[in-house]
C-alpha cells in the first residue's frame, strides 16, 4: 500500500517542527512530544528494556532512538532503520564569552560546523540548547529558549572596505564575534543564563548554547513551492523521519496488516548529533549508541548474542541527510548526467570512494520504497573534480556491518544560516521513508 502524505500538511509540519528546534536539544524535544502523540513511550537507558511489545523511546543528550517492536517476530527479527541527524552549523558561546571592546559588550563564540560564514552578518540572533545547574540531587539540566533578538554580527561598512564586493574574507576570530550591548564593561552571560532558565547565578555551572536566525521558516516563490527556513540540513530528515515511524506503525498499511501478514520486523529511527563535527561523540553516529540499542531491543525479546548477528545480517539502514539541487547559478558545479530538482523527490546518493555508504542491494531497497510511495526518485554523483561531504551513513555500515544506503532531500544554500529547499518534497521524503521502515515491504 503506498503512504501518501499531503503536501501542505508535511511542508507547515516541516516549518513548524524547524521553528521549534533551534538547538539538537530541542529537536529531541520536539520529536519525543510528536511519539507520545502517537503512543510511543519514553524510557532512560539506566533502565532495563521492556520485554513486552510496544512503541519506544530514548533520548541521550541532543540524540533520540525511536522503534516499535509491535510486529516482531522474535530475537532474530531484523532492523529497518532510518537514520538523521539533529545538529546544523552555527556560533556557540564560549566557556567565558563576555568581552568589551569599543564601547561595546560582545560574546565569544566558537564556529560549530563548516558553516557558511558570511550568512551569518546582520541578522537577529537568538539563543537556545542546554545548561547544566546545581540541583538538590546533583546536577540537572534545562533547556534554554531566547527568542528574542539578542545577538548580532555587524557587517563592516563598504565605504570601510571598498574591495568587500570583489571578495569578502572575514577571519573567524576577529570578524564573527557578536554584539549584545553598549557598554565599556563586560556583559554578564552567566547571570543572564541564570535568569533565563529561573537559577542563581552560583547555580549555573555549564551550558551548551548557541545562536539561532530568528526570522521564521515560511514558504516563499510565486507560487509558494519552496521552503525558506533554518536547519533545514538536517531538520528535514528529522521530521520526515518521525512523521515516517509514526505512519509505519500506525498508517493505513499497518493498519490494515494482520498479525498473520504483517512482515516480521522492527521498524527504528535514529536521530544523531555531532554529525557537523565529526560524530566522535557519546551520541554521535561513531559510538556505540545505535548498536547499543539495537542488541538491547534483541535482548529484551529474549535473544542472546547469537541472535544479535543473525537479526543485524537482515538490516537495513537508510541515512538521510539533505542533498545539493543543482544550482541555477552555478550548474557548473554540478554533475552534467546527474541534474537534481528541488520538489523532484529523493535523492539517491553514491560514491565509489564511500563517502556514502550506498551499494546496489541498498539502493535497491529505497528505490523499492520509492516505488511503493509512488514518489519518483534522483540519482546523485559529485563531480570527479569536487569532492563530496559524507553522511553517517558510512560510519553506521561500518559499526554494524548492515547493508546502508544513503539518501537525502534537494537543497540550495547548504550550510548557510538560511536555507532552501522545495514545498512539495518533505511530503515525498515522508512517504519513500515510511515505505521503507512499513512492514509490508520488508
Amino acid at each position: 500500500m503506498a503512504h501518501s502524505f499531503d503536501t501542505d500538511t508535511e511542508a507547515a509540519g516541516l516549518c513548524a517542527f524547524v521553528d521549534a528546534s533551534p538547538s539538537p536539544f530541542h529537536a529531541c524535544a520536539e520529536a519525543g512530544r510528536m511519539l507520545e502523540a502517537a503512543g510511543f513511550s519514553h524510557i532512560v537507558e539506566t533502565e532495563a528494556f521492556p520485554t513486552e511489545p510496544g512503541r519506544h523511546y530514548l533520548i541521550r543528550g541532543g540524540a533520540l532512538i525511536a522503534w516499535s517492536t509491535e510486529t516482531a517476530g522474535g530475537p532474530t527479527t531484523p532492523f529497518r532503520v532510518v537514520g538523521a541527524h539533529t545538529d546544523s552549523p552555527n556560533l556557540r558561546i564560549k566557556p567565558q564569552p563576555d568581552l568589551a571592546r569599543a564601547g561595546w559588550q560582545l560574546l565569544g563564540v566558537e564556529l560549530y560546523g563548516s558553516l557558511l560564514l558570511n550568512s551569518w552578518l546582520d541578522r537577529d540572533l537568538g539563543l537556545s540548547g542546554r545548561v547544566a545547574v546545581r540541583g538538590s540531587a546533583g546536577v540537572e539540566t534545562r533547556l534554554l529558549t531566547v527568542n528574542e533578538p539578542v545577538l548580532r554580527v555587524a557587517q563592516l561598512a563598504v565605504h570601510l572596505d571598498r574591495g568587500v564586493n570583489e571578495g569578502l574574507v572575514l577571519n573567524p576570530q576577529e570578524h564573527l564575534t557578536p554584539l549584545w550591548g553598549v557598554s565599556t564593561e563586560p556583559g554578564d552571560f552567566r547571570g543572564y543564563l541564570a535568569a533565563a532558565v529561573g537559577v542563581d547565578a552560583a547555580d549555573v555551572l555549564s551550558w551548551d548554547v548557541m545562536t539561532h536566525d530568528l526570522q521564521p521558516s515560511r514558504r516563499i516563490g510565486r507560487d509558494r513551492d519552496l521552503i525558506s527556513a533554518p536547519r533545514l540540513d538536517n531538520l528535514t530528515t528529522s521530521y520526515a523521519g518521525v512523521r515516517a515511524l509514526i505512519d509505519a506503525v500506525d498508517g493505513p498499511g499497518r493498519a490494515s496488516a494482520s498479525p498473520s501478514t504483517a512482515s516480521p520486523l522492527i521498524p527504528l529511527l535514529v536521530l544523531f548529533d555531532h554529525e557537523e563535527a565529526g560524530s566522535q561523540s557519546e551520541r554521535g553516529a561513531m559510538s556505540t549508541l545505535l548498536p547499543s540499542v539495537l542488541e538491547r531491543v534483541v535482548i529484551a525479546a529474549g535473544g542472546g548474542r547469537e541472535d544479535f548477528h543473525r537479526s543485524l545480517a537482515g538490516t537495513v539502514i537508510a541515512s538521510g541527510d539533505m542533498a545539493h539541487a543543482t544550482h541555477p547559478n552555478y550548474p557548473e558545479k554540478h554533475e552534467p548526467q546527474h541534474q537534481i530538482a528541488i520538489n523532484g523527490g529523493p535523492v539517491l546518493k553514491t560514491n565509489v570512494k564511500l563517502r556514502y555508504a550506498t551499494d546496489s542491494v541498498g539502493a535497491a531497497a529505497f528505490i523499492m520504497a520509492c516505488d511503493q510511495a509512488d514518489v519518483p526518485v534522483q540519482h546523485f554523483v559529485s563531480r570527479n573534480d569536487l569532492p563530496c561531504g559524507s553522511t553517517v551513513g558510512p560510519m553506521t555500515a561500518a559499526l554494524t556491518g548492515a547493508t546502508t544506503v544513503d539518501f537525502g532531500a534537494p537543497m540550495l544554500s547548504m550550510h548557510s544560516a538560511r536555507e532552501l529547499c522545495g514545498a512539495q518534497d518533505p511530503a515525498m521524503y515522508a512517504g519513500a521513508l515510511a515505505a521503507f521502515l512499513a512492514p509490508s515491504i520488508a
